[in-house]
């Protein structure tokens, strides 16, 4: 993971220079170009999410600083640790810099913030926290475009992180880390893309992607039955574009699974052949289909391997307006364990939708459903029948007022409910409830101008 991390900065080092360029930001990652010649990367294979602001809010070349204090009530701070839920209340304070910057051939997007946790009874809970997300694309030439995607988050909670959950992409470069939620516990998780594409002719583009993700338990005590995981594969693509609004391609994806049970580790091994469509409505509006074979591998010491051939699907759509920002997906099929034993063959389904309801008070709601189960059982029997299937129903909704030119008010809540019978971190309190409040100050300072 710090390899990983490492060649990330390596790229960050080397384009930083380029910052000074001026220029203005392209539309969000899912909008074609108005370049009647330049192609859009479509989504199901894209390294980019989708973008989760309105339109309106979108800014480049800005720089914001800031500081959040908020203060949390959760029903569920120890997960099955405890035979009954424990409620707690917490105090946070997150300093953060966020930086947006566009020229001709550079769009860079970093965001790092990193503050403290406390609670009021569960002390030993107490967490500094870490979010660093970096976005960075470069046009090494009019045809060949160099996209790299990193997240890195360390947190003794991932229900109070933004977009806990919710996250509306499934191109080949978005795999989540976590599979099962634990309600509170301390963990670092890592997910991280390259890619590379090149426009060829003039509605020809192919490209290539690399991923990884690791998920670290740094305390297994706080999560009993859920092990550390990570995931690492590549992919390549080829798209067609039959006008400005219809995209048509074929991709190939190769992942390598792996979970860490005590005493012994379980490896899948994925290959898949997906044909994908898009469809661009508005520059703004997209809808996408993703099919094709999915063939696993999976391997552990103590048991025979097993192979399995299923069918892979996905589904999503993204639609920004000024005021309005709605995505939603749905994807079946084969996904790291992010917890669990071994890798799982999973049915996910994701909603974010953002609205500016006047210009000083803004709202958000974010739903996410999965429901998994292991490719390879023996593994759960390996490690004495722990870990099976399971479901995961998760939301969160807030709401947001600007008081004045630096400050802002927000109150959210979010709920979790996971059914993992034979899971002990989760299986004792099922079901978490979290009440958030919080002040911040933000300063905000244009680039370049």
């Amino acid at each position: 993971m710090l390899r990983s991390t490492g060649l990330l900065i390596l790229v960050f080092l080397m384009v930083a220079p380029l910052w000074s360029q001026e220029g203005t930001s392209s539309s969000a990652t899912t909008a074609p170009t108005t370049d009647n010649f330049q192609m859009s990367v479509p989504p199901p294979v894209s390294a980019e999410p989708y973008p989760t602001v309105t339109g309106s809010e979108e800014r480049s070349n800005y720089l914001w600083t800031g500081v959040t204090l908020s203060s949390t009530y959760s029903d569920n701070v120890l997960g099955g640790v405890t035979p009954h839920p424990v409620s707690d209340g917490s105090y946070s304070i997150w300093p953060y810099i966020s930086l947006d910057q566009a020229a001709p051939r550079l769009h860079s997007v970093l965001n790092f913030s990193s503050g403290f946790t406390f609670y009021q009874h569960t002390s030993d809970r107490n967490e500094a926290d870490l979010n660093f997300i970096s976005n960075i694309s470069y046009r090494l030439s009019p045809h060949i475009t160099v996209s790299v995607v990193d997240t890195l988050r360390k947190s003794s909670s991932l229900l109070n992180q933004p977009d806990s959950f919710g996250n509306a992409a499934f191109g080949a470069g978005q795999v989540s880390p976590v599979t099962v939620l634990a309600p509170v516990a301390d963990q670092l998780s890592n997910t991280g893309t390259a890619q590379l594409t090149y426009q060829f002719g003039p509605n020809a583009m192919i490209g290539t992607n690399g991923t990884f993700s690791n998920l670290h338990y740094t305390n297994p005590a706080q999560v009993p039955g859920l092990y550390d995981s990570a995931s690492r594969g590549g992919s390549i693509f080829y798209t067609h574009r039959l006008s400005g609004r219809h995209y048509i391609g074929v991709t190939y994806q190769y992942q390598d699974l792996l979970a860490y049970p005590t005493g012994f580790r379980a490896e899948t091994q994925a290959h898949s052949f997906m044909l994908f469509y898009t469809l661009y409505i508005k520059p703004t509006f997209s809808i996408s289909f993703l099919g094709g074979p999915q063939y696993s591998n999976t391997q552990e010491s103590l048991s025979p391997p097993t192979h399995t051939i299923s069918p892979a699907a996905g589904a999503s759509m993204s639609w920004q307006t000024r005021r309005t920002n709605v995505s939603a997906t749905y994807s079946r099929m084969v996904a790291p364990g992010g917890g669990l034993i071994g890798a799982v063959h999973e049915e996910a389904a994701g909603l974010s939708v953002r609205c500016r309801l006047t210009s000083s008070i803004s709202a958000a709601v974010q739903a996410s459903y999965s429901d998994v189960y292991l490719l390879d059982h023996s593994v759960a029997n390996q490690a004495g029948g722990v870990g099976t299937n399971g479901h995961t129903i998760a939301g969160t909704a807030s709401l947001q007022r600007k008081l004045g030119e630096h400050f802002a008010l927000s109150l959210r809540y979010s709920r979790l409910h996971q059914t993992y019978s034979n899971i002990a971190a989760i299986s004792g309190a099922p079901v978490t409830n979290m009440g958030t409040v919080s002040v911040s100050y933000q300063f905000a300072r244009p680039l370049g101008r």
